[in-house]
């Protein structure tokens, strides 16, 4: 009986003891997954294509401010005032269109991340899920927000990418 109770004790250390394949804290960067995903990429390259034409604008017009301002600085104490101040004048109304276009780009940028988040969250959340009930986790963390572990803690992001990815 004693022989029993001791094997029952060692088994059982045994299997506490032992890493199991839950794992009761894990680690998730649900940014980069979801950043990572296909239909991310798809979504950005079709927002580059969409906003080719307005990024090629802004940097001619960027190069041009430059140009103009190079030229201001070197020539303009030499220049006529008339032809400076329609130097200025120019160098304003193209600041003022780069400025512009800049503002559109960044509101369209905006725009297509927050429509692609909308449409990526359910995924993300069923991928999230599935994840947590094939490991059996109870507290899932931001790789950011571990200050510290004892233990190197599972980082279940490429599994929630593999899922996302198949979900698409």
């Amino acid at each position: 009986m004693r022989k029993l109770t001791v094997l029952l004790c060692l088994g059982l250390f045994a299997a506490l003891a032992t890493p199991a394949y839950s794992a009761e804290v894990a680690v998730l960067d649900w940014r980069g997954a979801l950043l990572s995903s296909d239909s991310a990429q798809r979504s950005m390259q079709e927002l580059e294509n969409r906003l080719s034409g307005q990024q090629q604008e802004a940097e001619s017009l960027g190069q041009e401010l430059s140009r103009l301002q190079q030229r201001l600085q070197q020539e303009g104490g030499n220049l006529p005032d008339a032809e400076r101040q329609a130097l200025i004048q120019e160098f304003q109304q193209k600041g003022s269109r780069f400025e512009q276009l800049r503002g559109q780009i960044m509101e369209a940028q905006m725009r297509a991340e927050q429509e692609f988040l909308q449409q990526a969250e359910p995924k993300l959340e069923q991928a999230v899920e599935q994840v947590i009930s094939r490991h059996g986790i109870q507290v899932l963390v931001e790789p950011q927000g571990v200050l510290h572990s004892e233990r190197d803690l599972p980082n279940v992001t490429g599994e929630v990418l593999e899922i996302l990815n198949s979900l698409n």
